[in-house]
């Protein structure tokens, strides 16, 4: 799977910010098949897309040349998400050279806030991430 078909997938609408600054600001698109009993979006996809923005705000800060690795997460739901347009937003609490401390929202478009959650990542070198990545799939 590539990162464009992952990103479609997941529903992502577009990046609206990214910059080390403020972190990243991504606009998922929630739709009926993600959601589960009762029209509400099943929770792994909420995960993942506060787990996405947090990633992109690592790499805002970081660079291109690490990928960012989450070694723990957690996510708090506060209301239902449905259908319709979301965004997650994410920013950095401490970013360090090999572990980072990133935490993140999601809100509907009306500002709602839907989840919230906090992740350590380790900041993997990307050339060796990516190395490990192709021995594994020629054995």
């Amino acid at each position: 799977m590539t990162v464009n078909s992952l990103y479609d997938e997941m529903g992502l609408t577009r990046i609206v910010e990214l910059s080390p600054e403020h972190g990243a600001v991504l606009e998922y698109l929630a739709r009926p098949e993600q959601c589960h009993s009762g029209g509400v979006v099943q929770g792994g996809f909420i995960t993942g897309w506060i787990d996405a923005a947090m990633a992109h705000a690592a790499l805002a800060v970081a660079g291109e040349g690490v990928t960012p690795m989450t070694l723990e997460l957690k996510v708090s739901f506060f209301a239902p998400t449905r259908p319709g347009p979301v965004f997650a937003t994410a920013w950095a609490v401490k970013h360090g050279r090999r572990t980072a401390f990133y935490e993140g929202t999601l809100k509907d478009a009306n500002g709602n806030l839907l989840a919230k959650a906090s992740s350590t990542l380790m900041l993997a070198d990307r050339a060796k991430v990516e190395a490990a990545a192709k021995a594994a799939t020629a054995s």
